[in-house]
């Protein structure tokens, strides 16, 4: 229950950095549009972005984690823990200094590298370039937000952490409201915000490491052991654990040769995809990694996968309603959303088509965030890396294979496709170490979770209809439909899932009364 008491801190928090995501998603699409400038801003806020995924849910984390709490937890407490901590940050901020630098003087041959087919259009590949360069300075700020995180959830303090990435939607919404009136001039400000959003994170984080008693200071830049160490780990493991993200940049490549708009449409698709992605999947990943990484420190090999099956019963019992319902009533969700001003219902549409088919492989994302840690937990950071190269080629060439026949879809396509094979390969690899298996309890609750998901997306798609006056009106009405397709599916599935055994009924138990107590 200690587990589910952290996947709530995490996981509601990151609910409400989500919702003001969409919040400004919704500001965005209806003064943006699918046009030139909102093109240009998507790839722009894209690059940062994905680095903002990749070092703050991801490797950083997945190395600096277990060897700050060995420290935090051995013989010399808080003070050895301080020391390895600002060791850390004495070297990777000059570097971050040098690499934020380098790439904002390369910038046009970066974009130019990345958006191949804006390369015949100056106007819009020179906004890309100036807008790029104003949001990478954002990876700086947001790496230093990473090792502050990294050190606050070593000390299971998840709330600040948690809520930080709020604070960058929070600057964004007020870039948009302070100059509403679309193109460039709104996609600079736009821009503009990013940075801001990260300083205010960066602002949180340090002052809550400060008040949790771990007061750091800036060293001198030097090599240590302690420091070698972390990088032997953490650097397959950006490999490994941002594969995901970096293929992103592929499909960047690949977007921009197809019709304008298209990174629009993508964007949107994956802010939807990432929701139960982030509030689940990421939450999972944070909180687990402590736990199996003291199990297997005391050669408690049994608890460790204990913990991965209970994580895995638990995130497939929230993703797979969340993926089946995202598919059925796609259409109806990006029109309450996006739907309006300068989006139109075209751009709606498409955007749904991309979104039916991402969400074939979120359990599949859930799932790898879930398997993972029992591999960084053993320090082991390369066989992700393998696994994940691996999946990013089969990406590619099914890429450069479909995209002729498929259009946009066929992106789509082979990110789903490309993350069950991962998580596939993942899973079988543990098996065969010993190290976790799905044991025949869990297989049966996983079936009848799957059971449970069947029955509710039958049930919304015959509600749909009842609906269907309330999507064809204004915004306000549309979200009360959605919100009222949501609470059917949620009252199906559960009430499905608690009848025919598809979640542990003595765990839910448990938990309300202790809540009651409480």
């Amino acid at each position: 229950m200690n587990l589910t008491k952290a996947i709530g801190t995490i996981g509601g928090l990151t609910m409400v950095s989500r919702i003001l995501g969409f919040v400004r998603e919704m500001i965005f699409s209806r003064v943006m549009g699918a046009g030139m400038a909102a093109d240009a801003f998507a790839l722009a806020f894209l690059i940062p972005n994905l680095f903002r995924r990749l070092f703050g849910e991801g490797a950083f984390s997945a190395g600096f984690v277990p060897l700050f709490s060995q420290r935090l937890n051995g013989e010399g407490g808080m003070e050895e823990a301080r020391k390895f901590a600002e060791e850390v940050l004495a070297v990777f901020l000059p570097i971050l200094i040098v690499v934020t630098l380098v790439f904002m003087i390369g910038m046009p041959a970066f974009v130019w590298l990345i958006a191949s087919g804006w390369r015949d259009e100056p106007e819009k590949f020179a906004l890309a370039v100036e807008l790029t360069r104003i949001t990478f300075p954002y990876l700086l700020f947001i790496s230093l937000v990473s090792l502050f995180s990294g050190v606050l959830n070593s000390l299971t303090r998840f709330t600040a952490a948690a809520f930080a990435p709020a604070l960058l939607n929070i600057a964004l919404i007020a870039a948009l409201l302070l100059a509403p009136h679309g193109g460039p001039a709104t996609a600079e400000a736009m821009a503009i915000g990013v940075i801001a959003g990260g300083i205010l994170q960066l602002v949180l984080c340090w002052a809550s490491v400060h008040r949790a008693g771990l007061r750091m200071r800036l060293r001198p830049p030097k090599m240590t052991p302690r420091v070698k160490e972390l990088l032997i780990l953490i650097l397959p493991a950006t490999l490994g654990g941002g594969i995901y993200y970096i293929s992103q940049f592929f499909y960047a490549y690949f977007a921009t040769s197809l019709p304008e708009g298209s990174l629009v449409y993508l964007g949107f698709a994956d802010r939807l995809n990432q929701l139960p992605l982030a509030i689940i999947g990421s939450a999972l990943g944070t909180a687990i990694l402590p736990s199996i990484s003291r199990a297997v420190d005391r050669g408690e090999s049994g608890e460790a996968g204990q913990i991965q099956s209970q994580a895995t019963e638990l995130a497939m019992l929230l993703t797979l309603p969340a993926a089946i319902a995202l598919a059925v009533v796609s259409g109806p969700i990006v029109a309450a959303l996006f739907q309006g001003g300068r989006f139109t219902a075209e751009d709606a549409a498409t955007t749904a088509l991309v979104l039916s088919i991402i969400v074939a492989g979120l359990p599949a994302y859930v799932l790898i965030k879930v398997l993972t840690p029992g591999f960084y937990a053993r320090k082991d950071m390369k066989t992700p890396l393998y696994i994940a190269i691996a999946m990013l080629l089969v990406g590619i060439a099914l890429n450069v294979a479909l995209i002729p026949v498929m259009g946009i879809a066929a992106l789509a396509f082979t990110t789903a496709t490309s993350a069950w094979l991962n998580a596939i390969t993942l899973y079988f690899i543990l098996r065969a170490r010993g190290h976790f298996r799905i044991e025949t309890w869990l297989w049966g609750r996983l079936l009848r979770q799957l059971l449970a998901g069947a029955i509710m997306g039958a049930a919304l798609w015959g509600a749909r209809s009842l609906f269907a006056g309330w999507f064809a009106g204004s915004t306000g009405e549309r979200l009360v439909a959605v919100g009222a397709l949501v609470a059917i599916g949620g009252i199906v599935y559960f009430a499905v899932a608690w009848t025919i055994g598809a979640m542990s009924k003595e765990d839910i138990l448990l938990l309300m009364k202790r809540r009651r107590s409480a």
